[in-house]
């Protein structure tokens, strides 16, 4: 008699080995799927801890602040107008008007104050009193559209001395300015050019 196996119990035998792999291979697979579904994910961070509470904003993203235009004006590299934040100081627009002249008297203005949308910043020479209003131009240093000569107009972006005269022309035929958007019926003057004017003017 041989002691050689049954080739057909050979054959059974492995069926249920590879059989019994299987199963085993996918409760794996299974068991592997399920954790991946209840387990957070690392690299995700929490928003908001709770009903009702506000998710904070993402690292490095900051709300942006709504613009004003100060017009700086004296000793300074590249006098203009410019377009600065909400909560710039002084000593911002100074930088974004290239910095002080070698002539600029520091202590002739605030470095630490907070600007107005619309204000006109003039830094005096040394031993230079501080300027006057000139004539046509508020206190705050806006123009006066009802007020305002040739010259006074003609500080103003878009403005120059031809459409200084027609503002002046349509003063004196329609009377004084109610509103800055009374600019429109200004020959020339477009919606463009009265949102670009309208922090720097007053009616």
């Amino acid at each position: 008699m041989s002691d050689r196996p049954d080739p057909g119990i050979l054959r059974a035998r492995m069926r249920r080995g590879a059989g019994a792999a299987l199963v085993v291979l996918l409760a794996g697979a299974a068991i592997a799927v399920f954790a991946t579904a209840v387990t957070p994910r690392g690299g995700e961070r929490e928003l908001a801890s709770g009903p009702g509470e506000v998710a904070s904003a993402a690292p490095g993203v900051t709300l942006a602040a709504s613009p004003i235009f100060v017009h700086v004006l004296g000793q300074v590299a590249r006098p203009g107008l410019y377009e600065l934040r909400e909560g710039d100081r002084v000593v911002d627009a100074i930088a974004a008007a290239g910095g002080l002249t070698e002539a600029a008297d520091p202590a002739g203005v605030n470095l630490a104050r907070t600007l107005n949308d619309g204000e006109q910043l003039a830094v005096p020479a040394v031993g230079e009193a501080p300027a006057a209003s000139a004539p046509g131009v508020a206190a705050d240093g806006r123009v006066d559209l009802n007020t305002a000569d040739v010259a006074a107009l003609d500080t103003l972006p878009r403005i120059g001395p031809a459409m200084a005269q027609r503002i002046i022309d349509w003063r004196e035929a329609n009377g004084p300015f109610s509103s800055v958007d009374d600019l429109l019926a200004v020959s020339g003057i477009g919606a463009k050019t009265v949102e670009a004017l309208r922090p720097l003017v007053v009616p």
